[in-house]
This record gives structure tokens, sequence and C-alpha cells, in this order.
């Protein structure tokens, strides 16, 4: 029997500890609601980087790691892949595919933050829905503009800018009513794969709203990559039998 430890970030890591029974361990970064009603461990902050996750993976005896931490969190999947190699062990990653654009989208890739306020320029009712990354630069918002922000809390604003508290899954009829009230021109997502945030996607091809798209950081490699749940699931089961 392997002992997990499981790195959480997308929706599918709860579903995958609820899974888990007590020997194995769900870790979070702290970021979110932390789950009570789990059989597994649960674990919430850092681990000072890929050597402290090592010398916990070592002193807790994991046999397999596996990363299901958000596409963007890329120090956290280097940290992971870093420290299974130091300890020697597998370590596996939930890599759900990117969204694709489809007819009559209008994507508009940007690699940073810089890229993104350039592409921004012509507009002035954007929406975004990259967590709490603009919170840094709610003082750089041009007067002709006004933000909405929506990030897993509510966060303070300020007079050219108001922060929505909201969790997924969304459904298509608010996104609808969201883009109509706030007169949205602009859409800013990081392309996360996810269902349960894709409606706003949807919406803004309906209304032909651009879509000012963060691209994915690059990855590092791991010893199997996993695009689904129901293929996590089934690897996991073949392997702690």
């Amino acid at each position: 029997m392997k002992r997990i430890l499981l790195l959480g970030g997308v929706t599918e890591a709860l579903a995958i500890a609820r899974t888990l029974g007590p020997e194995h361990i769900y870790s979070l970064a702290g970021v979110g609601r932390v789950p009570t009603d789990l059989t597994c461990q649960v674990r919430v902050g850092g681990y000072g980087g890929a050597d402290g996750l090592a010398q916990f993976i070592r002193a807790e005896g994991i046999d397999l790691l596996l990363d299901a931490t958000h596409p963007y969190a890329a120090q956290i999947s280097q940290n992971a892949a870093t420290a299974a190699c130091s300890s020697g062990i597998p370590c596996w990653a939930l890599r759900r595919p990117a969204w694709q654009p489809q007819a009559r989208d209008d994507w508009r890739e940007v690699s940073d933050w810089a890229e993104l306020i350039q592409a921004l320029k012509p507009f002035r009712r954007p929406l975004f829905t990259l967590g709490r990354e603009p919170l840094q630069h709610l003082d750089e918002i041009p007067l002709e503009q006004f933000w909405t922000l929506r990030a897993l809390e509510v966060y303070p604003g300020n007079e050219r800018c108001e922060v929505i508290g909201a969790r997924g899954p969304f459904l298509i009829e608010g996104e609808r009513e969201l883009f109509e009230r706030r007169q949205i021109d602009v859409l800013i997502s990081k392309n996360s794969g996810s269902t349960a945030t894709e409606p706003k996607l949807e919406v803004a091809r309906e209304r032909g709203v651009p879509v000012i798209v963060l691209k994915r950081p690059v990855l590092p490699g791991v010893d199997r990559e996993l695009l689904t749940l129901e293929e996590t699931l089934n690897a996991l089961a073949t392997c702690t039998q």
C-alpha cells in the first residue's frame, strides 16, 4: 500500500482527496476554505521550497507525490518534481487540458502583466478573473477605466475598482447577468481549463467580447501525466491495491 501526498489546488483535487484513506495526506497552501469532512489527513501551509518538501516526504514515508495544483502554480509544481526526484519517489501530475478557442472567439494571448496592460488600453470595462494578482495594481488603473475583479474572497477595491468574492462553479445565466450589469467589454482570464469557470467564455463569445488570455507557464516533466479526474482515480486505484 503506497502512502500518497496529494498537493491540492484545482477542483479535482478535493474529489481525489475524498477517495483517500487516513494513511494519506491532502496538502493545501491555505488559500480558500479548508475541508473538514475528509477521511485522509489534511495539511495546510507551505514547505519552505523543494528542500523542505523533500524533508517532509522522507519524514512521513511518502511513496507517491501527486501534484494536483493549479496549472499556473509553476513554482509549486517545480518544487514537487524536484522534491520527488531527490527523495527517490515518483511524481504524478493531474494536468487538465487547456481551453481551446472556438469559432467567433476573439482571444488575445499575453505573457505577463506588462503585455496585459498594453492589450487593455482600448477598453473601458474589463472583468478580471485572475485571482488576487490585479489587487497589487489598483493604483495604476487609468482614469478612463473601471475594473471589476472576481476572486475567491472579497477584498477592498477603490473608486475605480470593485472586487467580487465568488466561488465556482458559475452558471451561464449568472455570467450573462454579470456581463450585462457591468457592461463588460473585455474579459481577462487564465487558461485554467476548468469546466467550473468556462461559462464566462461562452458569454464572451455570445456578446462578441474579446478575451485576454494569460499564457500557461511551462511545467516540469513528471513520471506520469494525467489529464482527467477519472484517469487519475483509476491510476490511484491500481497503484494502491
